[in-house]
């Protein structure tokens, strides 16, 4: 990676991902800022929806680079994220071999070489041969096992991965990392201490009102207005799952579909399921509740004319 593709400030960078229409708060950019001149990994941890995931794909557009992505999952192995030998290939290799009168060192040399290699991301992302290092992203980390972020240590502090029967890859030069995790279980201090962190929370009305208008053309200002004034209230309410701005971009579209112009009872209850994704907190906003934060809603819009 050269510096003069990297923002030389933070309020650069700002303007550079707000081009690219992501609206990052000022520590959230100074994180990101400061990820990228240190090549440090940057670990964003926080609610579903606020735009973690996000980031990594605007980084990647912004700076020119391929975005690697691995999506954790329970189970998720080494074979999975980071390599595996080409079995098949290797027997196939090893019959041909046997009538041929290959010395066995040699093969066995052979069988383990890089064409037999299968990279995976991981691998992926730090293959010396690249030219222009990639954007990692290490999707939703607390869904694995936790005995995976261990294979994740020498990546995020080495930018190595070492092979047993082939030797250490490095990358010449780091790929820009960020991990994710929604915290539905706690990261070890081991994967944290190579990290940069930063906790992406719900961002305000002013920036969320932003987000909405430069994510949804054509929305009116005051439909966008209602929508951000409800589901900022509706964060306020005890559910299950709270809607992030993902919700709130995609309840705006799904508004504009249905040709709504204001917030009114019968389109909010119509449309709760675009907001909310349990029954049990739809429950919980039918009926009064819904209307008692609308309520809310037209009465702060009346006092601010």
């Amino acid at each position: 990676m050269t510096t003069t593709d990297l923002p030389t400030s933070i309020d650069e960078l700002q303007q550079r991902l707000l081009a690219l229409d992501y609206v990052a708060d000022r520590q959230l950019a100074t994180a990101v800022f400061l990820a990228l001149k240190l090549q440090r990994p940057l670990f964003l941890e926080g609610e579903p929806g606020t735009g973690k995931t996000e980031i990594a794909r605007t980084l990647s557009v912004m700076l020119e680079r391929e975005l690697i992505r691995l999506q954790c999952y329970e189970g998720l192995d080494l074979a999975g994220a980071a390599y595996e030998w080409n079995y098949g290939r290797q027997m196939l290799e090893i019959r041909l071999a046997e009538g041929t009168g290959v010395n066995r060192d040699a093969l066995a040399g052979e069988l383990f070489s890089k064409k037999f290699l299968i990279q995976r991301a991981l691998l992926q992302a730090i293959d010396p041969a690249r030219s222009v290092p990639p954007v990692l992203l290490i999707d939703e980390l607390d869904r694995a096992d936790e005995p995976f972020e261990a294979f994740l240590l020498e990546v995020l502090s080495e930018f190595q991965i070492t092979i047993p029967e082939f030797g250490t890859v490095k990358a010449t030069t780091p790929p820009i990392v960020v991990l994710t995790s929604n915290r539905t279980r706690e990261i070890h201090d081991a994967v944290k201490r190579r990290c940069l962190y930063h906790w992406v929370g719900f961002p305000d009305a002013a920036r969320e009102l932003q987000v909405l208008q430069r994510r949804v053309p054509g929305v009116s200002q005051q439909l966008a207005q209602q929508i951000v004034g409800f589901v900022q209230r509706m964060r306020q309410v005890e559910l299950y799952k709270q809607p992030g701005i993902a919700e709130t971009i995609e309840w705006a579209r799904a508004l504009m579909q249905l040709d709504a112009l204001v917030l009114d009872p019968a389109v909010i209850q119509d449309t709760l399921g675009v907001l909310l994704k349990y029954q049990d907190d739809i429950a919980r906003m039918q009926g009064g509740e819904a209307a008692r934060l609308l309520e809310e809603v037209r009465n702060a819009s009346r006092a601010a004319v």
